[in-house]
């Protein structure tokens, strides 16, 4: 299906009762729950996001929380306290669960999103660069 026909098809079925729904062609499948449709305000050019090998719908609830600045990353207040945060910790969105220093200046690293963290992704002490990925979060846990 290309975008056009993806576009027309999720305008047929905004009025129904279906729910969720997956077509497979060959390699290419399309995965949807009405749910998120009905909030997507971007163009239907990111429908592309949409379609999707099955394997990698797994993957879909794992997302990454990534440095907004360049500088040095810690993952502790201080080297005899605790992390702010470790694996399989779960988390809330605004928790802080990091700290980025530049220039004696410190910028907590907050959660976006609610879950669990699967990996984290660099180590105390470690110096990082602007979008870096800090930490993996399994937001389908949020739930928990």
């Amino acid at each position: 299906m290309n975008p056009q026909e993806i576009k027309e098809f999720l305008k047929s079925i905004k009025h129904t009762d279906i729910e969720e729904m997956e077509y497979r062609s060959g390699n290419d499948s399309l995965y949807f729950k009405k749910s998120e449709i009905e909030h997507v305000s971007t163009p239907i050019a990111s429908v592309g996001e949409v379609v999707e090998d099955r394997k990698s719908q797994e993957k879909d609830f794992i997302v990454p929380i990534k440095s907004t600045m360049v500088g040095t990353f810690a993952i502790s207040p201080g080297t005899d306290k605790p992390s702010f945060v470790k694996e399989d910790d779960n988390i809330v969105i605004d928790q802080k669960i990091g700290q980025i220093e530049a220039m004696k200046i410190i910028k907590d690293v907050k959660a976006k999103v609610n879950g669990k963290i699967v990996k984290v992704l660099v180590s105390d002490g470690q110096t990082i660069e602007y979008g870096q990925e800090l930490f993996l979060v399994d937001t389908s846990a949020s739930s928990l």
